[in-house]
């Protein structure tokens, strides 16, 4: 095994009856990134993190942790976020995060510093009193990721984290998840939410009907999956720019008429730097970038493609 990797999947498989809920997952996690794990729902993504979490087994296939065989005694060292909430709802805010983090493995000391660590970070000292069902549902997914991180995992599987919360405190949860990682924590992250995929994974995997179907860098992903298109905003005569584009066969994808912000299509092959040497010679350039697919349009293209394949064998 590739020592980069704090967790690797080898051809695992899961089947319940007749079902085959896993079929051959292989993934590899580099230390110190975030890795995000799609799929639609029922594809088999939580079934794969049950299996990372030690919940459950697979029929075939392993995992591997930290370079070897995982084991009961690697679970400490995981911190894990289920979708479906697991709150004491009757308990105290306080009392609670203290007793889980003593299930971990927290000292009563390190428990009291990290709980009034987290509390004073979230802001909620106010809550310590309070009972789970006296929070919102954003409120208590706050103090379900701060115990999910008390005990200071090397790997942070996190499943939908965003659900519940508003733009703000989605976004803190953002940053605050980066900034574990930046630490050198590592994070598995499963989400619908593609946005917060373009913004914080540094690779994928795409599991569909229990397979893995793509996996790779994102970057790299949005770049194989591009049209070679260019996004330039401009000052100037729009009627020159077309015609310096005419004459290196580029063209402007049909926009608003007057439009100074314009999507352009190179040949194969044409690269950026070809294209705006040609376009300063008529127009001020403002802006300009390449025009990649974002990956929610990807996710429908990669899964409708494959159920088109699957379709036409039958």
């Amino acid at each position: 095994m590739d020592e980069k990797y704090i967790l690797s999947a080898r051809d695992v498989v899961k089947q319940y009856g007749d079902v085959k809920v896993l079929d051959r997952v292989s993934l590899d996690v580099p230390f110190g990134s975030i890795y995000g794990l799609l799929g639609p729902n029922g594809a088999g993504k939580t079934t794969f993190i049950r299996i990372a979490n030690g919940i459950t087994a697979p029929d075939s296939g392993e995992l591997l942790f930290m370079r070897r065989k995982l084991q009961r005694e690697d679970i400490a060292a995981i911190g894990y976020l289920p979708e479906e909430r697991g709150l004491y709802r009757k308990m105290k805010v306080g009392e609670q995060a203290l007793y889980l983090a003593r299930l971990k493995g927290l000292s009563r000391a390190d428990a009291e510093r990290q709980t009034a660590y987290w509390f004073k970070r979230f802001e909620i000292q106010g809550w310590w009193n309070r009972k789970v069902e006296e929070l919102s549902k954003g409120m208590q997914q706050k103090v379900q990721f701060i115990i999910t991180v008390l005990h200071q995992p090397s790997l942070l599987i996190l499943d939908e984290p965003f659900s519940g919360f508003d733009p703000i405190n989605a976004d803190l949860m953002k940053k605050e998840i980066m900034r574990l990682r930046d630490e050198g924590a590592t994070v598995i992250l499963s989400t619908h939410n593609m946005a917060s995929v373009e913004e914080m994974c540094d690779r994928i995997s795409l599991i569909d009907k229990s397979r893995c179907i793509l996996q790779g860098d994102v970057t790299q992903i949005r770049r194989e999956y591009g049209s070679d298109e260019y996004e330039l905003r401009f000052e100037g005569d729009r009627h020159g720019l077309e015609t310096v584009l005419a004459g290196i066969r580029c063209r402007i994808i049909p926009e608003a008429e007057q439009s100074t912000t314009v999507k352009i299509r190179v040949p194969k092959g044409m690269k950026g730097n070809e294209l705006l040497s040609a376009v300063i010679s008529c127009v001020q350039v403002t802006s300009f970038k390449e025009a990649l697919p974002n990956m929610n349009d990807i996710f429908i293209r990669t899964v409708q493609g494959k159920e088109g394949q699957a379709n036409q064998l039958q």
